[in-house]
């Protein structure tokens, strides 16, 4: 598959099959995240991947920590957005309303009890990096995620990144025995797409590339 076609057809992926992944394929997949450039060369980031009966466990934990603190999905932003950049959230809500119309679910609880469920993958994938580095290196970190979802789509696969999981960190790191000096940045839902679910049917849109892109000649 060549490059243009991967990042082109990639999109977050919301319901997944139970197969399991084979390691080696998991492994071959990270062979090609380990690719990605970094300032300096310093890879700040760490992989954990958690699977089977840990995975399920894992998810447990956090549908219950929802539950009692109900931190939800956020944009991030330090206050309201501007028009603009609302309507483009606006606009994927709108994208896959249709499907969780079908399915009975409301958006809220879908992006937020999915994202503790890691949309019932297989597989989990925490990312971490050390405390020591700025926040700078959270660029680092997103390059080295496009990687994988890219690596990942190219070999079959499906991923969504969940920031909720960032927001349970205490119980994260408890449960995986993460060192304090390692921050939990984010985690990765990857399995087999299950193409015959609704919510896997739309992409959601991008902004036109004259909304993102200035010229000066």
């Amino acid at each position: 598959m060549k490059l243009d076609q991967v990042i082109a057809e990639r999109k977050s992926i919301r319901a997944f099959k139970k197969d399991p992944i084979p390691r080696e394929l998991i492994e071959e997949v990270f062979q090609q995240v380990i690719q990605a450039p970094s300032a300096l060369n310093l890879q700040p980031w760490e992989f954990i991947v958690v699977s089977g009966e840990e995975k399920e466990r894992l998810s447990r934990l956090l549908l219950k920590s929802y539950q009692e603190r109900k931190i939800s999905c956020s944009p991030g932003a330090k206050g309201p957005l501007p028009t603009e950049l609302s309507s483009r959230g606006e606009q994927s809500v709108a994208t896959l309303k249709p499907a969780l119309d079908e399915l009975g679910l409301s958006f809220d609880a879908f992006i937020n009890e999915g994202s503790c469920r890691f949309y019932d993958a297989p597989v989990a994938i925490i990312c971490c990096m050390n405390k020591i580095f700025s926040s700078r290196q959270y660029l680092c970190i997103g390059v080295a995620l496009g990687y994988l979802t890219l690596a990942a789509h190219a070999r079959g696969l499906g991923t969504c990144p969940i920031g909720l999981v960032a927001a349970y960190e205490d119980q994260v790191r408890e449960f995986l025995n993460i060192p304090g000096d390692w921050e939990i940045v984010l985690g990765v839902a990857l399995g087999y797409p299950d193409r015959s679910s609704p919510i896997n049917r739309s992409k959601t849109p991008r902004a036109p590339l004259g909304k993102v892109l200035r010229w000066f000649d």
